[in-house]
């Protein structure tokens, strides 16, 4: 449901809500917050509320540390797993200097203005994300061990698959904050789980991805158990993706899946630096279902973008290189940005790698260019990238470029 600031402050006092958590991420996409209290929405929707941005990894130094948050009204939600009475909000913000200028590392502005530039093409971007956790045991001081839940495989049912009723547990959660799952189900690694999203616009689709690992962790640990995004959580066994479905429409009815396909594959190498942002992020790429190669194909999930069988409102393409680490603000915008290059210069595609890149010989797979197969490589590309340089603040890529 959206929501104007007045239906919020109508919401806040018929629900007797008694905190209001100010959602933010820092340039990783780590969540962060602060909460106020009722009395203080007013002030925080006209003028903003301060915080030390000096203490967030890449917002500044004690130099330049004061930034503001402006709640956005549309993202209201509750938290249900907060007490009943004395309900817990929470609203995503946009982040400012104290003159009003947009602050750089707002990643979540980064993609609203992707956004607003698709739409003044007339171009509409639709996402849908497929996440994947680990589920741990907790240790008798509540600390993680490295004992996954089950011992269960992909699609398996209980009783091997101990994870079901935590991801109904997850999924009726998150129904009750009017986020819609599409689907769940145990994934190849021994306590490895995915739930799946219907698509939706690109900010509300990255606002509910950050929402999803939360809820994830929370009910997790109600469960007594740790959820773990990491790329690779257990060496030997799969890891982690962030699979995003996206499609296009235009105003004028053009066709445009397979120019959008060929811009993200010619920016690919260039955007992993940000879709993949931590080291053992090329410790999942080349086996177990991720890419290691830029190519594409229908339905063949060995490759990088892969077309599922689909028709209508449902036709999309999925990059599959992606992991959890990565920020959804960032990299629903560079997806966008490189689409948007792709059908203004009407890119060719390449032809389709109808083979399984899994098992290919090495003369097979001399012909299909690789993606970066370190963090510091991944970096270095995007260092010197014109196209990141053009959609990616200067201060954002340094940041990522010297970790």
């Amino acid at each position: 449901m959206k929501y104007s600031r007045e239906e919020v402050r109508q919401f806040i006092m018929e629900e007797d809500v008694k905190f209001i958590r100010l959602a933010f991420c820092d340039v990783f996409g780590r969540q962060k917050n602060i909460s106020i209290m009722p009395d203080e929405l007013s002030r925080a929707f006209e003028q903003g509320i301060a915080f030390d941005a000096s203490a967030i990894e890449g917002f500044g130094d004690e130099n330049h540390s004061d930034l503001l948050l402006f709640p956005d009204a549309d993202t209201l939600m509750v938290l249900p797993w907060r007490p009943e009475h004395g309900k817990v909000v929470r609203m995503f913000c946009s982040i400012t200097y104290p003159d009003g200028r947009i602050f750089e590392g707002d990643t979540r502005s980064i993609l609203r203005k992707a956004v607003k530039d698709a739409e003044e093409a007339g171009l509409h971007f639709s996402f849908g994300s497929e996440q994947e956790f680990y589920l741990f045991k907790l240790d008798d001081n509540g600390e993680r061990t490295n004992i996954p839940y089950d011992k269960a495989g992909y699609m398996d049912i209980a009783p091997e698959d101990k994870g079901e009723n935590i991801r109904r547990e997850i999924c009726l959660t998150l129904e009750q904050m009017g986020i819609r799952p599409e689907s769940s189900h145990h994934e190849e690694g021994p306590g490895q789980n995915e739930i799946d999203f219907r698509y939706s616009s690109p900010v509300t689709a990255a606002d509910n991805a950050m929402t999803f690992q939360t809820t994830v962790k929370t009910v997790a640990g109600r469960n007594g158990l740790f959820a773990d995004f990491s790329p690779k959580p257990i060496k030997d066994k799969p890891g982690n993706g962030f699979h995003i479905n996206m499609s296009v429409t235009s105003s004028d009815g053009s066709d445009n899946l397979h120019y959008m396909i060929a811009g993200v594959l010619d920016k690919i190498s260039a955007m992993t630096a940000f879709l993949n942002p931590s080291e053992s992020s090329y410790e999942r790429f080349g086996k177990n279902k991720a890419p290691g190669y830029i190519s594409w194909s229908t339905e063949n999930r060995s490759q990088l973008i892969r077309v599922p069988a689909a028709v209508g409102k449902y036709r999309r393409a999925e990059l599959r290189s992606p992991d959890p680490t990565a920020n959804p603000y960032l990299a629903f915008a560079l997806i966008i940005y490189a689409s948007l290059y792709g059908i203004k210069n009407k890119i060719d595609l390449p032809p389709a790698a109808d083979i399984n890149l899994y098992t290919a010989d090495k003369k097979t797979l001399s012909k299909f260019k690789r993606l970066p197969e370190s963090l510091e490589s991944a970096c270095n590309i995007a260092a010197v990238s014109d196209f990141i340089k053009e959609y990616i603040p200067a201060s954002v890529l340094n940041i990522y470029s010297h970790r």
